[in-house]
């Protein structure tokens, strides 16, 4: 293949159509403790699906896949992009601190956005969500100090 052949083609995050993506959902039992459990959503419409509907769908799968059963007992109540396809990832192995006012489509306080799909909201295929709950969120956030 020549160079041109290679530039030319396009990003595995764009051959994808929006009405058929795959995301990339990273369940987050505990900040301190860095319990991170990735689970992947494939053929989901980002046009037609907010953030509410993802929320009820990750908590669905939460509370019925075997694999999942250690991270049942935490309130799910916040989505925040963690990455986009081909961006850069924070330093923070369990969750980004940047972009709240922007990257945060659902929460207990953040609710204007419940009836806006995720592809207005600026998700695309293969980007990756993080879901956990908030007030443990603002206390990590406070003091990020990892445990063992």
């Amino acid at each position: 293949m020549s160079s041109t052949q290679i530039d030319s083609e396009p990003l595995t995050s764009n051959v994808r159509p929006i009405t058929d993506s795959l995301i990339t959902i990273r369940i987050i039992k505990s900040f301190p403790y860095r319990n991170v459990k990735n689970h992947i959503i494939k053929d989901l419409n980002l046009k037609e699906t907010t953030p509410k509907q993802l929320l009820q769908q990750i908590n669905e799968i939460i509370n019925t896949t075997g694999g999942l059963r250690p991270y049942r007992n935490i309130e799910y109540n916040t989505l925040k992009i963690y990455t986009k396809a081909h961006g850069s990832k924070s330093m923070n192995l369990v969750i980004n601190f940047d972009n709240d006012h922007d990257w945060i489509l659902i929460s207990p306080l953040i609710t204007h956005n419940h009836e806006k799909s995720l592809y207005e909201l600026g998700i695309e295929n293969e980007t990756e969500l993080s879901v956990f709950n908030w007030d443990d969120y603002l206390k990590y956030k406070e003091n990020p100090e990892e445990k063992w």
